[in-house]
């Protein structure tokens, strides 16, 4: 039986790629301010308005004008969850990026009832690389996962919180749609990812090889020493076992029975 070995992300492409969309997000944000009068939210997505479905590409790379915080929440998590997601499943990073992606503006786009007003922001694939990274944790049982997620969780504030309207500016729908998208993902992946640390005797057991039966063995010398130790105070005592042996027909030698009387 062959073990395979998980191959992590090379910390170059976990670094490099995040900070590449990044720069994008900004360059957006800077580019709405160089141009005033583009109405760069009209990129955004509105629920249940076909004229707005480009919103399911371009939302994510749109953030409010006006508020520069909005962009720096967003870039904070989605660097680290980014480069956790590339580093501990290169292999599939990229497609449990852009299903994330797509899946998060099409769920906000069916299932939100706000259709007057248009969605932006980065949150939503917060939330999706966020709840995969923790559910997959979970279910693989590696730590680290689930300790990078509850981190950008503590940074990024009560991302729980974000699943319900608490504010009516706040897409919450949007939040919701992605920590759905994560979780799916993280079951439909639950076979790919880095492993949690194997003790000896479970890679023992998925070789196929028995393991020590290491109680047999204390039982064994405890026994062997309670023998040891009666033959030693047989010997203090002066007390001397003596076997007495008969031949028989066969001029071969057989013990007497303990119920027998010794001639001598």
């Amino acid at each position: 039986m062959q073990i395979q070995k998980h191959e992590f992300g090379s910390p170059l492409e976990a670094a490099l790629y995040p900070l590449l969309l990044i720069v994008v997000m900004w360059l957006v944000f800077w580019a709405d301010h160089l141009f005033p009068e583009v109405p760069f939210y009209h990129w955004g997505l509105i629920p249940k308005d076909p004229s707005t479905l480009r919103g399911i590409i371009f939302m994510p790379l749109l953030h409010a004008k006006n508020d520069i915080g909005h962009i720096m929440n967003n870039s904070v998590p989605t660097g680290i969850l980014l480069a956790a997601l590339i580093y501990y499943y290169r292999a599939i990073a990229a497609r449990i990026f852009i299903i994330s992606w797509f899946l998060t503006g099409i769920g906000l786009f069916v299932f939100a009832d706000n259709t007057s007003s248009y969605h932006i922001g980065m949150s939503g694939m917060v939330y999706a690389l966020a709840a995969f990274l923790f559910t997959s944790g979970v279910i693989r049982g590696y730590r680290p996962l689930q300790a990078i997620a509850l981190f950008v969780a503590f940074v990024y504030g009560s991302m729980i919180w974000g699943i319900f309207p608490t504010e009516a500016h706040v897409s919450w729908e949007g939040h919701l749609s992605g920590m759905v998208v994560g979780v799916i993902l993280a079951i439909v992946y639950r076979k790919r990812g880095p492993q949690a640390p194997k003790y000896i005797y479970e890679i023992e057991k998925e070789l196929g090889i028995e393991p020590p039966d290491l109680e047999g063995q204390w039982n064994e010398r405890v026994r062997l020493h309670e023998l040891r130790q009666e033959e030693l105070e047989r010997q203090r005592k002066g007390h001397v076992i003596v076997y007495h042996y008969v031949p028989n027909k066969d001029n071969s030698t057989e013990q007497k029975p303990e119920d027998e009387t010794d001639p001598q």
